[in-house]
């Protein structure tokens, strides 16, 4: 098995693991609520097939989804997430590049470049999944600062987590 393989396979369990058993149970007054199991989706390497991408996006969902008892809604917002990720990475990489920086972290790409990334793709996740579970267009003013609040919270732990294993390289 390849060392990239290997890696996101464990990202997967451990990110699943924080999310379900500890970061479940972590609301800041029912309006922040974060999502840290997305971070697998936007760290995944450049070059992953697509068809690969959207299904490992669902089965994240599908798992989650099980233990937050919300049959669908997390797995909708993962492949939502995925095919923004792969219009933002269309647009904002070169495809060149992919051989100098194999996946998006924020010790390859920068701080610049990643702050963009997660804050764009953390607001579409969050939008469409409290969207989907409020469904009523009455209670937009909540859901808004749900997003917001939960895209900040989420945020500040994925900056955390990429300064915790923050390994500087050169960029070519």
């Amino acid at each position: 098995m390849s060392r990239v393989i290997i890696i996101n396979i464990i990202r997967f369990f451990v990110l699943v693991f924080l999310q379900v058993f500890l970061l479940k149970n972590i609301t800041l007054y029912n309006l922040s609520t974060p999502y840290l199991y997305i971070l697998f989706i936007l760290l995944l390497p450049f070059e992953i097939p697509n068809v690969l991408l959207f299904l490992l996006a669902f089965i994240l969902g599908l798992t989650v989804d099980a233990f937050y008892n919300t049959p669908g809604l997390h797995a909708a917002a993962c492949v939502l997430l995925a095919l923004v990720r792969v219009l933002f990475i269309s647009i904002t990489v070169q495809k060149d590049g992919f051989d100098n920086e194999p996946e998006p972290t924020l010790s390859l790409m920068g701080f610049r470049w990643f702050f963009t990334y997660a804050v764009i793709l953390t607001l579409f996740h969050h939008f469409f999944l409290f969207n989907l579970e409020v469904f009523r267009l009455s209670e937009i003013q909540y859901t808004l600062t749900r997003v917001v609040l939960s895209t900040a919270f989420t945020l500040f732990l994925m900056l955390m987590s990429g300064l915790l294993f923050y390994r500087r390289k050169e960029r070519k």
